[in-house]
């Protein structure tokens, strides 16, 4: 049998997978995967199943359903300012990792540079390697994780393909300010560089900061593919619905891949989405949904010998645990589930050199019940 030569050797299970099953073995309380643990709208449920009843169960125009095309186009509107073409420029994706990936896949050459920032999601450098791309980090530290643009600059030469940002940021929770995006444009205003944003969380910030995205800047917009995401924005995370935001010239190469990759998302789901969409209340009461929860969380934190870091954004919280023991992030983490039944991600694990900071993810976006019985069991957390 012909041995298959990996393109990716070095990537196994992703750390989500890793603490979800070990969370599962311990049957822990699971606050390690980003999911919500309780429901999403019954109204949204019955949306879909009459849209299924109703015959839509055939496959979807590549690009997506026209309708909720039109309604995504109406919300950019009328949350950034800013207008994308139903037709031209807005693909709905399986999700927003698909969208991540497409993007790439439509764009990176052999020998390609890509600017990421790290922590970061754990989707961005592996779908960047895929391709024969090299990832180029940017480390960003605890505890304000400050962008160095000074670093950034000296990084970007004629071989750079592609700057993520990713704000609200998975995992840092901090945001981005209208200081970073210009730094941002004056250093890529010359190049032939393209921008991936990231901003699935774009709804969740918090304590009265407005979303900036790279939409709202023309030098980045005329060169940027945004990305967002339904699951997270209707709880359904499961549905893995998402949408990409591109110029027209961009948006074709984006579907040139689309085509062939997904071809089409799941019909009587976008019709839903389109209806529900229309009434704009679900999404704009979602920071002061979950920003209840993070407060709730953080004071709760104060009880115990953890200590938050702040969040401005999505819907986790890092937590220093350097006052009870000095192990690796990861061997706490798998420690944490097993001994005390609570499960957390290690922030190492969103670095390419796993450096450890004392750091642990935690996931809110869960009923209060849930948070405050892993808190009970967080305050026995003496030693590990």
């Amino acid at each position: 049998m012909n041995t298959i030569t990996s393109k990716l050797p070095d990537t196994g299970p992703s750390i989500f997978t890793k603490m979800s099953q070990l969370a599962a073995r311990h049957q822990a309380i699971n606050l390690s995967q980003g999911f919500p643990d309780f429901d999403c709208s019954p109204r949204l449920v019955s949306l879909v199943s009459q849209y299924m009843r109703a015959g839509y169960n055939q496959y979807a125009p590549m690009a997506g359903v026209i309708a909720l095309r039109e309604q995504i186009s109406a919300k950019v509107v009328a949350t950034k300012g800013v207008f994308y073409d139903p037709d031209t420029a807005i693909t709905v994706t399986a999700g927003a990792t698909q969208a991540l990936f497409t993007v790439m896949a439509a764009l990176i050459h052999p020998g390609d540079e890509v600017i990421l920032f790290e922590p970061a999601y754990d989707s961005y450098a592996p779908s960047v390697r895929v391709f024969g791309g090299i990832p180029k980090a940017v480390p960003l530290l605890a505890p304000d994780f400050h962008v160095d643009w000074a670093t950034v600059e000296l990084l970007v030469t004629d071989k750079t393909r592609l700057i993520i940002v990713n704000s609200p940021s998975n995992p840092t929770a901090r945001v981005l300010a209208d200081s970073d995006y210009r730094q941002l444009v004056r250093i890529v205003r010359d190049t032939s560089c393209y921008i991936l944003s990231d901003e699935v969380y774009e709804h969740m910030v918090y304590d009265g900061r407005s979303h900036v995205s790279v939409a709202h800047y023309e030098t980045l917009r005329e060169r940027a593919f945004v990305v967002a995401s339904f699951g997270k924005l209707y709880h359904t995370t499961g549905w893995k619905v998402g949408y990409c935001l591109a110029p027209p010239q961009l948006t074709a190469e984006f579907r040139r891949v689309h085509q062939f990759n997904v071809f089409s998302v799941n019909t009587p789901v976008q019709y839903a989405l389109a209806d529900f969409l229309r009434d704009d209340h679900a999404y704009i009461a979602l920071s002061a949904f979950f920003q209840e929860k993070r407060d709730f969380l953080i004071e709760a934190l104060e009880t115990t010998p953890f200590r938050p870091l702040p969040c401005e954004g999505t819907y986790f919280l890092l937590a220093d645990y350097s006052a009870i023991s000095q192990l690796p992030e990861q061997a706490f983490s798998e420690a944490l589930t097993a001994r005390h039944g609570v499960a957390t991600i290690p922030i190492s694990a969103f670095y390419h050199d796993t450096r450890n900071q004392h750091l642990i993810r935690i996931c809110f976006a869960k009923k209060t019940q849930t948070l405050a019985q892993a808190v009970e069991r967080l305050r026995k957390v003496v030693a590990l």
